[in-house]
């Protein structure tokens, strides 16, 4: 029976301790800002707390409330999800083309990449304000100029079916972020590779496809993972956006219906707000947030597994 060493076996200790303090600050921030956070959610999910009052079970009571009683819950999901599949889909596809239109102008381009690159900037409450001016059915100059050119202006914010939308061109008009990541990747792209398909013959649709697309697609996955993880959060622009349609911009006393128009504006965030912070039920609260991790979980695991779609085989 063979033993290791004491001279080996030191040397193996001394070189796990210093992998562990290498590892130490990743490690405590895990424990602090992950796995702590996540048991307590999962306790107090459990638990009839307002936090104030010490916590008290009560079992399956705020799962049954969510998913049976809360009136926010449902709509909020659906749209939450509708803004994941419609929303970041548009943004990857808009910043993709938008990359590939810069990097083929020859002249101007710096001019261009500035001009589409500013509205990323803009500080999104404010932004939301200037879009909500810009798309008020009555006063604001976007409807005025669809009624001159004879079309029949929509509601914007205003109307159920068209506030989503909206949501979806003001993410558009920011794809600043976007834009540049693609254009860092399409310019790495090897000219060889084109100057290849192009003696073979290949067309443009035929070298983004077999040349770009492959090139560039760990961007793609990227750009797609967090863009759901973001739009998972997405609670500032559709909360100011409701606010500002509906009237209610600020003071107190003012009553606000959530998701004006029509609960068509709400998202999972602002029902785990309205729960945690303004109806102190941090017990339903934490179910809210629990449901918004597992379904980021499942999105980016889905994603994860179906990157052959995004990479190519090499990769």
């Amino acid at each position: 029976m063979s033993s290791v060493p004491p001279g080996l076996r030191a040397k193996r200790r001394r070189s796990a301790l210093r992998t562990l303090g290498f590892l130490s600050p990743w490690l405590i921030g895990l424990c602090v800002f992950f796995l702590y956070p996540l048991v307590s959610t999962v306790y107090f999910s459990f638990m009839k707390y307002d936090g104030f009052t010490a916590p008290t079970w009560v079992g399956l009571k705020n799962w049954a409330y969510v998913f049976q009683d809360n009136p926010f819950f449902w709509p909020a999901l659906r749209n939450t999800l509708w803004l994941v599949l419609v929303m970041v889909s548009l943004r990857v596809l808009f910043g993709l083309g938008i990359g590939l239109l810069i990097t083929k102008i020859k002249t101007g381009a710096g001019v261009f990449r500035t001009l589409f690159y500013l509205p990323y900037l803009a500080p999104p409450v404010a932004a939301t304000m200037a879009f909500v001016f810009l798309l008020n059915p009555g006063t604001g100059p976007t409807n005025t100029i669809l009624e001159k050119v004879g079309l029949d202006p929509p509601q914007w914010f205003n109307d159920a079916a068209w506030s989503k939308p909206s949501l979806t061109i003001l993410a558009l008009w920011g794809i600043g972020d976007l834009m540049v990541i693609f254009m860092a990747s399409l310019l790495d792209v090897p000219k060889e590779q084109y100057e290849a398909a192009e003696l073979d013959g290949a067309g443009a649709w035929q070298r983004f496809r077999f040349v770009t697309l492959p090139s560039i697609s760990p961007i793609v996955l990227f750009a797609v993972v967090t863009g759901v993880i973001a739009t998972m959060q997405y609670y500032t622009e559709p909360l100011v956006a409701a606010k500002v349609a509906s009237g209610v911009i600020g003071g107190s006393g003012q009553q606000f219906e959530p998701g004006y128009p029509e609960k068509s504006t709400l998202t999972v965030p602002q029902v785990v707000y309205n729960l945690g912070f303004q109806r102190f039920d941090t017990g339903a609260a934490c179910v809210v947030a629990l449901v918004l991790f597992a379904l980021a979980m499942v999105f980016t695991a889905f994603l994860m597994r179906r990157r052959s779609g995004f990479m190519s085989a090499e990769d």
